[in-house]
């Protein structure tokens, strides 16, 4: 059984940085892309980054040169490293495994608040 736990949230002044981890528990044989997606009062869950097992990255446009997802060589655990950030990043970030097999994400995190804010 896989399950992903994110660590590294908080408040941080516009213009900031902050990193945000997701360290996963059980076989990592069994995970292949990974993602991550915050969700914001009032507003739709979106898919912020992700990156394949292969190392393969996908970035929303409104994150694209500011964010950077990347992955372990262990595998068992996916960072975001957040530079420049807005007040409009601020979210509940969520950690998302897609296992082998599957065709969506079907792990998820418990999600960790970041609020950019001065």
């Amino acid at each position: 059984q896989v399950q992903l736990v994110e660590s590294g949230g908080g408040l941080v002044q516009p213009g900031g940085s902050l990193r945000v981890s997701c360290a996963t528990s059980g076989s990592r044989l069994y995970v292949n892309t990974m993602a991550w997606y915050r969700q914001s009062p009032g507003n739709q869950r979106e898919l912020v980054a992700s990156i394949t097992a292969g190392g393969r990255t996908k970035y929303a446009d409104s994150v694209k040169c500011r964010f950077t997802i990347s992955r372990a060589k262990s595998m068992n655990t996916v960072y975001l490293q957040m530079n420049s950030l807005k007040p409009e990043d601020t979210g509940v970030y969520y950690c998302a495994a897609q296992l082998v097999g599957a065709s969506t994400y079907n792990r998820w995190g418990q999600g960790t608040q970041i609020t950019v804010s001065s």
